[in-house]
């Protein structure tokens, strides 16, 4: 387990989403307050507002490398997309080589196609794997930081 993690976890159960206990636990690491980060993640949740898209933890990891690795330059892209595609590799095999859509690690056939969200009772986090899901992506997104200084192509503003 890792700091990072744990904070992760701690965030679902204040009754923040999936990216946003991503981003929060990695807000100092992206320069940016608490709040900040929970407002810049806030719509990611539920699979992008809970359509149950694309998973609201890994979205909270791509970002988090966005908000630290990317720069404004298109010329950048494809080494970032790169790493995204990567991280999106390591989620899915940590997560049994699942996925990375919400409605499928929820075991969902579709969307519930409400954009109300779920109250957060007891039942539902005994019935969710999220808790753990965005412990195992900030873990994920702790080791890549670990492993990959700042590049060197970030002014010193950029890096905070």
């Amino acid at each position: 387990m890792s700091q990072h993690g744990d904070a992760a976890y701690e965030a679902f159960y204040k009754g923040y989403n999936c990216a946003q206990s991503v981003a929060v636990a990695f807000a100092k690491e992206m320069g940016v307050t608490e709040e900040q980060a929970l407002r810049m993640s806030a719509g990611f949740g539920g699979g992008m507002g809970r359509l149950r898209e694309v998973c609201g933890a890994f979205s909270g990891m791509v970002l988090v490398l966005s908000t630290i690795y990317g720069v404004p330059d298109p010329a950048y892209k494809t080494a970032l997309y790169t790493e995204v595609q990567e991280l999106a590799a390591r989620y899915k095999a940590a997560n049994g080589g699942n996925s990375i859509i919400c409605r499928e690690l929820l075991g969902l056939k579709k969307a519930e196609g409400s954009p109300v969200a779920s109250p957060r009772t007891p039942e539902y986090y005994k019935k969710r794997p999220c808790p753990e899901l965005v412990r195992l992506a900030a873990n994920i997104m702790e080791e890549y930081l670990n492993a990959h200084p700042v590049p060197q192509t970030r002014t010193d503003a950029e890096q905070g």
